[in-house]
């Protein structure tokens, strides 16, 4: 699925390090979960473009996403709806790619105290090969398809691509706002993925905003 997906990219193919803060992985990932659902045609924007609905309540045979489903009890913006599904997405996320032997999740202490999660790479094939697809398509070596465009599109919502992908900087975020704008999915997931990097976007910003306040606070 287009979360599990991301999380991989998110992580370095050999030591299964987190290139990326918490708060951008879990806005992401609600992202591509809400993103899921609009595919499986269960969530739709409303009319008025501005709010996403239920509008198909059969049940998902995934139970990571049909628990997702259950969270969307009334309309809601797109970004009321990410932070919505943020809550453990991670972890249930990565609950699924252990499931499928990608890599394994392993709890330890830092200095015996601390609590800390690393993951194992088991599956380094599954990875270099979603790599390769997305960075090929990330630094102008062919065409989005509808799932490396909807990668590409929520990496460079929260400003990721340069995290997890080597090469200019300048270049793939030019490339990425044009597989953003481009027409690689079919009219609803489209109209759905503007909504959700718009909500990912304002979400960086209050972030970016929130941290520079505190911080000034800090030093006076």
């Amino acid at each position: 699925m287009l979360p599990e997906d991301l999380m991989l990219l998110f992580l370095d193919e050999e030591d299964g390090r987190v290139l990326m803060d918490t708060t951008s992985i879990h806005n992401a990932l609600a992202g591509a979960v809400l993103l899921e659902l609009v595919d499986s045609g269960r969530v739709a924007l409303e009319p008025d473009g501005k709010t996403l609905s239920v509008v198909d309540t059969t049940p998902l045979p995934n139970e990571f996403l049909q628990e997702s489903l259950r969270r969307l009890t009334r309309p809601m913006k797109p970004q009321r709806a990410v932070e919505t599904l943020r809550t453990h997405v991670r972890d249930n996320v990565m609950a699924q790619l252990e499931g499928r032997g990608v890599l394994s999740v392993e709890k330890t202490r830092m200095l015996g105290i601390f609590p800390t999660t690393s993951y194992v790479i088991q599956d380094g094939k599954a990875i270099s090969d979603l790599r390769d697809a997305v960075g090929n398509v990330a630094l102008g070596h062919r065409a989005p398809d509808e799932r490396t465009g909807a990668l590409i599109s929520l990496l460079y919502a929260v400003k990721a691509l340069h995290k997890v992908f080597d090469g200019d900087r300048r270049e793939m975020e030019a490339r990425a706002k044009e597989i953003s704008a481009g027409n690689w999915a079919g009219l609803a997931v489209k109209k759905a993925m503007e909504a959700v990097q718009g909500a990912l976007m304002a979400m960086m910003v209050a972030t970016t905003v929130a941290a520079a306040i505190t911080t000034a606070g800090g030093s006076s």
